[in-house]
């Protein structure tokens, strides 16, 4: 257990002893998904106990012992809507099986031209989407493994990109007072690059010839960029204080391959395992973050023997951004 603490803290170490911020594709991959753990400052990796488990860890996925459904909404900046879905099948001594989709929708926006720019009349679109497929497995009563294959695509107006990624995960429970220990790589697959009739140009191959074709049909060519690897490990914790009474703790460090080294931290209140109340920080310690403070509740009712229901909600500031507001239902069977 101390081998394991030890890494964690010379993980951290290494994190912040360097900054790289560069460019990437589908950003949106890094957006936080599910009220609850953005509520607890996305310090989600070694807790990852509902269904957005599917995104944060797929190791939890199989540590659920049931069935569930998921839906999450997120109010984004400039009206950009963030909607998430997942299902989760338990598959007993097989493990679990899970399928999610991300869907981010830019809204619609008029086309403007160096000669119209005022507007042409005709509008476009972006969007993006994510389908994961996942399966998860406890190879032991206290280690599991998780892996999700994804299928990735951007689109703008008439022009998209494509690409495939995996997440793995894992989570191991340890007998040092039940602390848990999560580690996940994200994003890792090919590069994105646009293409679509928006590409083609009419083009003057040389504007010094008076009377030759300017009007060559061309296309433009696009840079790939690859995807935002994401390396995440964390530490959580259930403190009971009574029957009725319990708190989890957790801490996240983040090493991406766009940005610099942050850390999350959260906690959740639980009363009854029926209310719960949850906070967290967002992106310590990065240079010129927005993010921040998270806030958030859950209620959980059981309708029957063996189904529940639960509702939940998360504040979370963003600096001159202002803030996002998360909300999630989901159901347990």
């Amino acid at each position: 257990m101390k081998k394991f603490i030890i890494l964690f803290i010379l993980s951290f170490s290494t994190l912040y002893s360097q900054t790289k911020v560069g460019s990437t594709a589908a950003p949106f991959l890094n957006i936080g998904l599910g009220p609850k753990a953005v509520s607890m400052g996305g310090a989600f990796i070694s807790t990852a106990n509902d269904v957005s488990a599917l995104y944060w860890n797929p190791a939890g996925a199989s540590r659920l012992e049931s069935n569930g459904v998921s839906f999450a909404h997120t109010s984004w900046f400039a009206d950009i809507t963030l909607n998430w879905a997942g299902a989760i099948i338990n598959l007993g001594s097989y493990g679990a099986a899970g399928l999610s989709v991300t869907y981010l929708d830019y809204g619609e926006m008029e086309v403007t031209t160096l000669e119209e720019q005022d507007g042409t009349g005709e509008y476009f679109t972006a969007k993006d989407i994510a389908l994961a497929l996942t399966y998860s497995y406890n190879l032991t009563d206290r280690f599991s493994l998780g892996m999700s294959v994804k299928y990735i695509n951007q689109r703008i107006w008439h022009t998209t990109a494509d690409a495939f990624a995996v997440d793995i995960g894992t989570l191991f429970i340890s007998d040092f007072y039940g602390l848990r220990i999560g580690a996940t790589i994200s994003n890792f697959g090919t590069d994105m690059q646009l293409d679509g009739k928006d590409l083609y140009v009419l083009y003057d191959v040389n504007t010094d010839i008076h009377g030759n074709n300017n009007q060559i049909l061309a296309k433009l060519k696009t840079d790939s960029y690859p995807l935002p690897l994401l390396f995440r490990v964390g530490l959580a914790k259930d403190i009971s204080i009574t029957d009725r009474h319990r708190i989890t703790l957790g801490i996240d460090a983040i090493h991406p391959n766009d940005n610099s080294e942050a850390l999350n931290v959260g906690g959740e209140y639980s009363f009854n395992e029926n209310l719960f109340l949850r906070a967290g920080y967002k992106s310590a310690f990065t240079d010129n973050s927005e993010e921040g403070l998270c806030l958030g509740f859950g209620l959980k009712y059981e309708v029957s023997h063996g189904i529940s229901t639960s509702l939940d909600y998360a504040y979370q500031e963003f600096g001159n951004l202002s803030y996002t507001q998360h909300f999630g239902i989901g159901v347990k069977f």
